[in-house]
């Protein structure tokens, strides 16, 4: 490491520390060693040390603006020829993904504290997010793949503790153990990759991966099957992480969890795992077919979902799916070597989103109601909360001049008229706090100011996104699309808003609506009946194995064991009887078995010798 390096970028590893370092020092109010003092100071501590890595993120980020990016390579395992190390990439892109990760961490727990105030177990919660921090900005800077796997495996197991921290509810236990199983088979699609990439290039660095792709492609050393199944896998383990389709039920089941945790899952998560697939995209030129599937999840995930989010009923499960969407056209622009409008899409809506969803956790503790039919008029009673859903609904349907505005733009100027149906379809939104008050509704207080602190800091936040758009370097001059693309996308967000508005949430998401539309809303609502196709396939399958093994096992092994049991004991129970204590019967049998060993002998010695 470089001495004249700034003091910031040498200490650059400890960023993801702090997070860890915030899950160590609640352990003891999270094992009960003081149980008198409340689990308040763990809370503390941990947005303290998330604070600290606000702090240190926004020095490396100046340092780097002002002396260009750098690489850290710290020495972690070796033996023989194996040789592990942490790669930290310290570049503008990187660290302003993790000025991202770090503030989100820091608002969401401010608000936590707000949210979960009679909590019992709220030391635990804080630690988990603290873990959750660490493992996302590891991913953030980490500029080797091994690292990354296991810090998205790490991603993996906190996203299983925190979805599932209300455990004493069956419903909770479920969604956890399926976003925990989903996840799962991503990871070890990607896993089979990292292990067949190790092989073959010799190096885990990013950087070393290109140069060998690069080698590769040219000189055809690779297979086109083998380069197809090692894209497939290396974007198997983004799209588990950004809930895309087939890969997408277990985020919707993942807000039984706290809102708080939800926040940064919906937020910057995915943001993580969509960097990695950014990373990753330089290998998988080796394969056009997995860019090409990759388009495709991409488009799937954003039309199905935008559809899919419309009928919901519950308010956390339709903004999950928004989520999937907005995602699927990051994917979309990856595939389509666009990445700098990938990146303004993640920032903007990585903002917006969980302001959102602070806004919604604010109605949810409020009303304790999740019913979109039964929520109305909360506009009058909440008005900071009504501010930030606005702003915050405002900034991802893409009017002017919040952020989406302008990454909806790009990319329509950019990709030309394919990405016009993506922009209409997602410019759609129903306004939630319109209409009159109804019987939840009725007496909904504000928020205390621990939740509306982070709602008005990061409403303000939403609201200077064009100027900090700005100021970012992958894509300069961020106006720079004509003036109808600039007319057809705002056109489409105040089309999307006149709809929302006009129609009554009561009225459009009821069960009263007629039996043709009746059976699209179902469709819908239940997702294409994606669930029900899974497990008329891959779970029918699954437990068709299992049965047949259980089967083979209990029939073909148990029985095949059991009946030489049975036979030896048959045969040791016809032994016993034999036994009549005559030494005449015995020596004849000595002399009798002799004489078959000798004939068995001569007969072979004779067989033999005929041999040729």
């Amino acid at each position: 490491m470089p001495a004249s390096l700034p003091l910031s970028l040498q200490l650059a590893w400890l960023i993801p520390l702090y997070g860890f370092s915030g899950l160590a020092l609640a352990l003891p109010w999270m094992g009960g060693l003081f149980p008198r003092n409340g689990q308040r100071p763990a809370a503390y501590i941990n947005i303290l040390v998330t604070l600290l890595a606000v702090l240190h993120g926004s020095l490396a980020l100046r340092d780097v603006w002002l002396t260009g990016p750098h690489h850290i390579s710290l020495p972690w395992f070796a033996v023989a020829d194996l040789d592990l190390r942490i790669g930290l990439d310290l570049s503008l892109y990187t660290l302003a993904a993790l000025a991202l990760v770090t503030f989100m961490s820091l608002v969401a727990q401010v608000f936590a504290l707000g949210y979960l105030d009679k909590e019992w177990s709220l030391a635990r919660f804080f630690g988990l997010i603290g873990f959750f921090e660490g493992a996302l900005s590891g991913v953030v800077l980490s500029s080797n793949l091994f690292l990354s796997y296991f810090l998205l495996e790490m991603l993996t197991l906190s996203t299983y503790l925190l979805v599932g921290f209300w455990y004493a509810q069956p419903l909770v236990v479920t969604a956890a153990r399926d976003a925990f199983l989903t996840k799962r088979v991503g990871d070890v699609l990607l896993l089979m990759s990292v292990v067949a990439l190790a092989a073959w290039s010799g190096s885990m660095e990013f950087t070393d991966l290109y140069s060998w792709a690069a080698d590769a492609k040219l000189s055809g050393s690779v297979s086109p099957l083998a380069g197809t199944l090692l894209g497939l896998g290396l974007i198997a383990g983004p799209m588990g992480k950004c809930a895309q389709f087939p890969m997408h039920l277990w985020l919707d089941e993942a807000m039984e969890g706290p809102n708080p945790a939800s926040i940064l899952r919906n937020s910057v998560v995915v943001t993580a795992g969509a960097l990695v697939l950014m990373k990753l995209m330089p290998l998988l030129q080796l394969s056009l077919i997995a860019t090409d599937v990759l388009l495709l999840v991409g488009t799937i995930s954003a039309v199905a979902g935008a559809l899919v989010a419309l009928a919901q009923v519950d308010l956390k499960r339709a903004f999950s799916y928004s989520t999937t969407s907005y995602l699927g056209l990051v994917f979309v622009a990856i595939a389509l070597q666009q990445p700098g409008i990938a990146l303004l899409l993640l920032l903007c809506h990585g903002l917006a989103k969980a302001l959102l969803f602070m806004s919604v956790g604010a109605v949810i503790a409020t009303t304790n109601c999740q019913d979109l039919t039964e929520l109305g008029g909360i506009g009058r009673r909440m008005p900071a909360t009504l501010s930030a859903y606005l702003v915050a609904a405002a900034g991802l349907v893409g009017l002017l001049p919040l952020g989406c505005y302008w990454c909806f733009g790009q990319a329509v100027e950019a990709l030309g008229h394919s990405a016009l149906p993506f922009a209409a379809v997602f410019l759609l939104t129903n306004l939630l706090f319109l209409g009159s008050p109804m019987a939840k509704t009725r007496r909904t207080p504000e928020v205390n100011w621990l939740m509306a602190l982070p709602m008005v800091s990061l409403t303000v936040i939403v609201l200077l996104t064009p100027l900090l758009m700005q100021r970012i370097d992958p894509v300069p001059g961020i106006a720079a699309f004509s003036l109808p693309v600039g007319l057809a996308v705002s056109a489409s967000g105040l089309a999307g808003v006149v709809l929302g508005g006009l129609n009554r949430l009561d009225q459009v998401r009821s069960g009263s609506l007629a039996d043709p539309l009746r059976g699209l809303q179902d469709l819908l609502s239940h997702d294409f009946y994606t669930e029900r196709l899974y497990r008329a396939t891959v779970v029918a399958l699954v437990a068709a194995a299992s049965r047949l093994t259980n089967w083979i096992d209990q029939r073909l092994v148990n029985g095949l064991v059991n009946g030489l049991g049975r036979l030896s004991l048959q045969s040791a129970e016809n032994l016993r009887l034999s036994v009549s204590g005559q030494l005449q019967s015995y020596v004849f049998t000595v002399v009798l078995a002799i004489v078959v060993l000798l004939s068995c002998i001569s007969w072979w010695t004779g067989a033999l010798e005929v041999l040729p």
